[in-house]
């Protein structure tokens, strides 16, 4: 550290002590930290016996069920919540007036969106909406226990179009947006499907698509901003394609005859497909009660409020979402919605001087995935170590004065102020709680956002197998690096799984993570074989083996250490858990992503890197290296230079058999377009394995 910031952050540090000394009193009492760190080391799930010992939630010693008593489907949960608050504002979507092109310094031109404020629609209007569309569906073929596909990017028609069908007991089934057709198709013909609702942007994929998937017969879009050809998409076929819009108009036509025809708890809810990291997506079958479940699990350690505001951008085929919002529909929550490309004021669809959609709508409640937080670290850090002396001095001292001060149950408002309040902005400065899921979050990151968001950054833990339940770290919980313990509607127990030498009688306890409770999904859609192999029965409850490898802290919360998937034994017998060592190494300033490879017959692993272009391009101008992108990230120099930085960073965090002895670089972007990473930005490892397999190759000569 050079000699000028030391002696400025000596000079910080000296005032900050005699600060302490005549606040501590006063600060102490009025922020009541004793009762705060009491909270945190309280014991949060209880040991409730069962095969091989279960951990429950301490606070709810019966699995709950339902969020509500008096509701058990889904839609009579939507139902309660309309009538409640009928007048408030449900969903928003922002006003989109027009397209700009922006010439990029480059030369290339950039698509840029000229938005204006969130319009929204009260809970009473989507009522009349969902039911107005559900028996226009029904008009149009759809009956009772029939199977209808959504395919659509998030946004308020999706959950309008999926409580429309919860209503009339139609089993929504779910594959994301960005899905190749192969895996569309194979969604569609499983499914046989007759019914599809899209969006205006993904109808002409139904061109290419639908002679391969005999059994469409109506498609519905939602109109966006674009406008459709519909004519050419059908031709040929005998298909009905109808907007919405005109759907709803034909339910309404009806809504003095018609009565609905609601589910009962064990009715199908959805076919959710998953992201195919492994492969072609498997149909997780989820029934009413499994994801009233699911609900009841997360009302109960979220604390949600009729007051928040929450950000939906996260794809609703993802159980995480999908569970998040119609939990925060039912607490009465404004949920606005948004997409990658707009989040945020620096997002790529947003015109420089333009507001982001978070800056607009200002949420008190974000779920987010690891890849998208690790991005704001970086982008952060990148901010400060570019900026002016005195700015980055004050910012490093900001962050560890905080740090130490949350960790005795504290808080510093004046600094909150002063300095974090530029970071808060980034995410419309209201957010009270943020909560990760998906893949494992980085520590690092985690204590980063906690202290400069200044709300608490939270993990949990669950698969679209559970209706995304399992584990939730609690708001109060300062310990980072865990998921959380058994939320209200799940048990946990580990497994001994005797090949990766981890056992339920260690100390601390380990194994396979086992979740059971009335929010595991009945099975695999027509997939027996392997409903059989990954789900079991066992002390009357339906349980999902995970295929992660948990341990149990005494204080009940769970940390997930690896992945058998995941974890690959080294000629020597060392064991890599390639998603933990993916994680440490994301935080290079110079790696945007990573992808690990071992092999049990070499000695050492190797990787390939996407860089982040401004920081490798920094490093060639250091380096007085001149060459486009692709020349660049073949370059050996360059290559040697961020192995170099990497290593520097797993030093003291990884083994030196888990750091990549041999890296490539690629000038590809991994984005679920491409197939090489889910809608949630997790790797797929088996695409990735087959791409790259020559530079892998290569690198282990």
């Amino acid at each position: 550290m050079p000699l000028l910031e030391c002696s400025l952050l000596t000079i910080l540090k000296t005032l900050s002590f005699f600060f302490d000394v005549f606040t501590y009193i006063p600060y102490y009492l009025y922020q009541d930290q004793a009762e705060v760190l009491a909270k945190s080391k309280a014991r949060k799930a209880t040991l409730v016996g069962g095969t091989g010992g279960q951990w429950g939630c301490i606070d709810e010693p019966e699995l709950t069920t339902t969020p509500d008593a008096d509701c058990h489907t889904l839609p009579e949960l939507f139902e309660k919540a309309c009538m409640k608050y009928a007048d408030q504002p449900c969903v928003g979507t922002r006003q989109f007036f027009r397209e700009e092109d922006e010439v990029q310094p480059n030369g290339k031109v950039f698509k840029k969106c000229i938005l204006g404020e969130y319009e929204w629609k009260t809970y009473a209007e989507v009522m009349e909406e969902v039911k107005g569309l559900g028996r226009g569906l029904s008009l149009s073929g759809m009956s009772p226990s029939m199977s209808i596909l959504i395919f659509a990017e998030t946004r308020a028609d999706w959950m309008i179009a999926a409580q429309a069908c919860f209503r009339q007991n139609f089993a929504v089934v779910t594959l994301y947006a960005t899905l190749g057709d192969e895996a569309i198709i194979h969604g569609i013909n499983e499914t046989e499907v007759t019914h599809v609702i899209t969006s205006g942007d993904l109808l002409p994929k139904f061109k290419k698509i639908l002679s391969k998937t005999p059994t469409v017969k109506h498609i519905t879009y939602m109109q966006g901003r674009s406008v459709v050809n519909v004519g050419s998409i059908a031709e040929g076929y005998d298909v009905t394609i109808s907007s919405m819009q005109e759907v709803v108009a034909k339910g309404y036509s009806i809504a003095d005859s018609y009565v609905d025809t609601m589910p009962v708890p064990d009715d199908m809810a959805v076919i959710m497909y998953t992201s195919g990291s492994t492969g072609l997506p498997k149909g997780v079958q989820l029934s009413h009660a499994n994801v009233m479940a699911g609900c009841s699990g997360l009302l109960d350690r979220c604390r949600i409020l009729s007051g928040d505001v929450y950000v939906g951008y996260l794809p609703l085929a993802h159980i995480l979402e999908l569970c998040a919002e119609i939990t925060c529909m039912y607490a009465g929550c404004q949920i606005g919605y948004s997409g990658p490309n707009t989040l945020s004021d620096a997002s790529t669809a947003i015109k420089k001087g333009q507001k982001g959609d978070v800056s607009v709508l200002r949420p008190t409640l974000m779920a987010c995935v690891p890849t998208v937080m690790d991005r704001i670290y970086k982008n952060v850090w990148d901010k400060v170590e570019n900026g002016g002396l005195g700015k980055r001095v004050l910012f490093k001292f900001a962050v560890e004065y905080k740090r130490k001060w949350i960790y005795r149950g504290g808080d510093t408002p004046i600094l909150n102020s002063l300095v974090m309040s530029s970071i808060t902005g980034l995410l419309g400065g209201r957010l009270r709680a943020m909560i990760s899921g998906g893949a494992p979050l980085n520590p690092k990151t985690q204590e980063f956002l906690r202290v400069c968001l200044c709300c608490p950054v939270i993990q949990g833990y669950g698969l679209t197998e559970t209706c995304a339940s399992g584990t939730v770290a609690c708001l109060n919980d300062l310990k980072i690096g865990h998921v959380g313990s058994p939320i209200s509607c799940t048990k946990i127990k580990l497994v001994n799984w005797e090949e990766g030498n981890y056992r339920n009688t260690d100390t601390p306890p380990r194994g396979e993570v086992w979740i059971g409770g009335p929010c595991v999904a009945t099975g695999y859609f027509k997939n027996r074989e392997k409903t059989a192999e990954e789900f079991a029965q066992q002390d009357g409850l339906r349980w999902f083996k995970t295929g992660d490898i948990g341990v149990m802290s005494s204080d009940g919360t769970l940390s997930i250490i690896d992945r058998k998937k995941d974890l690959v034994k080294l000629q020597a017998g060392e064991y890599v858990s390639l998603g933990k060592v993916e994680a440490c190494l994301k935080l290079c300033p110079l790696v945007d992503n990573i992808c690990l490879f071992a092999n049990s017959m070499e000695m050492y692993t190797v990787a390939v890197v996407v860089p982040n272009p401004k920081n490798l391009q920094e490093l060639a101008d250091s380096l007085k290296i001149s060459c486009d992108w692709s020349d660049l990230c073949s370059n050996p120099e360059i290559t040697e230079h961020v192995l170099k930085q990497m290593k520097s960073l797993a030093q003291g965090t990884l083994q030196k058999f888990e750091t990549p002895q041999k890296i490539s670089l690629t000038d590809e972007v991994w984005t679920p377009d491409s197939g090489l990473v889910t809608d949630s930005l997790k790797l797929k490892r088996k695409p990735l394995s087959e791409h790259y397999a020559s530079v892998v190759s290569q690198m282990y000569r």
